[in-house]
Order: structure tokens, then sequence, then C-alpha cells
């Protein structure tokens, strides 16, 4: 039982009850607030492949979104750059714009680019992640957007939807398109292929 509830404890029964228990009711609504508040305020670190940390703002998208680079980008784009991450509060927190240009990537339209690039120079690959808890999986409608968006881009494109568990995945499979990547991050260390004798890399 904490101090708080303690002292009013102690007045049961006494005139001072009633004043008791209200003081109580604010000092800790007040509190839980406080805590609630100061629980949302704690940002998500991320390491990128370079080294460099970065703090992300909080929430359940960002912090799949941190998994996805400490997880997946380690085991299926290793040696990748991260180029761009969606932070959920700044779009423009991070964005190696230099980079992207430099690879066909209109960087004037990247509030419509998906949620995290990665790009390995080594093969020319250009894994374009959408975080499902965001605007929903890779569908057929959004390949269509973004291969009309990045029709300058050089580079191989791979498109990767990341679910946080497989209850999530079974929930959007019907809308995913064929010829993509699924990670989860409950079973980081394996990927679905949606069809095609293609795994892992852009379609020729």
């Amino acid at each position: 039982m904490s101090e708080a509830a303690l002292a009013a404890v102690r007045t049961y029964g006494s005139a001072a009850w009633d004043k008791a228990v209200e003081r109580f009711k604010t000092t800790q609504g007040s509190l839980v607030t406080l805590y609630a508040a100061s629980r949302q305020s704690v940002g998500v670190a991320v390491t990128l492949p370079d080294g460099s940390r970065l703090t992300l703002s909080p929430g359940e998208h960002n912090q799949l979104q941190a998994k996805v680079i400490a997880l997946f980008a380690p085991q299926y784009a290793s040696g990748a750059l991260l180029l761009y991450p969606g932070d959920t509060a700044d779009k423009d927190l991070y964005i190696a714009s230099q980079q992207l240009i430099e690879i066909g990537i209109p960087v004037s339209e990247h509030d419509k680019l998906p949620d995290l690039i990665l790009y390995l120079p080594e093969k020319k690959w250009l894994y374009l992640i959408e975080v499902v808890t965001s605007h929903g999986p890779m569908t057929p409608k959004r390949i269509v957007e973004l291969n009309a968006m990045l029709k300058d881009c050089s580079a191989g494109k791979i498109f990767v939807t990341a679910f946080p568990t497989f209850a999530e995945f079974r929930r959007h499979m019907r809308n995913i398109a064929w010829e993509t990547e699924v990670w989860i991050a409950e079973v980081p260390e394996h990927l679905i292929h949606f069809n095609g004798d293609r795994f892992l890399g852009p379609r020729e």
C-alpha cells in the first residue's frame, strides 16, 4: 500500500475521513496522469546500421520500426544503409537526402515513401518496408503507387511488410501483394515469401 493510501486509511472512522479520501483521489489522479505522461514521453532508441544512434518518438509503430532496424536489417540486409525511417511524429527526423537523390528517389515526395527504406549498395537492392501498424501491408495498390513514384530509381526493389505478431499477419494476409516479403517480429529469424521463384531479391 502506498503512503498516500495508508494515510487515508488511518483516518477511517474519524471526522477527517471524508477529507482524507478526497485528498487521496486528487493526489492519486494527478500521479496517474503524471506517470502516464512520463511513460509516453520516453522515445524509442535505435542504433542505425552505421553505428550512429537515433531516438524515434514513442509508440507501437516506432517500436516495430526499431525491431526492423535491429533484427531484420542485420539478417536480411546485412551491409545496407538506412536511408529513411518514417517517424510518426516527425517525418523529417532522419532522411539521407543525397543518397536518395543519387538512386533516383524523389525526396520532395518523401511523405509518400514507405515507413522504412534500406539500400544495399553492393547489390543495388532497395528494401521498401511498410510497418503494418501505420497504413497497412504492401497491397497491390501500394506496389503500383511506389513503382510509379520510383520510376526513375535505378535500384532493384524489394517490397516488405513488417508485422509485430502472427495474429496481426493473419488479419492482413488476404491483402498482401504477390512477389513481396513478410517479416514477423515475434519470429525474426524467418521470412514468408508470397509466391514466385524469386526469394528476397528484385525482379529482373
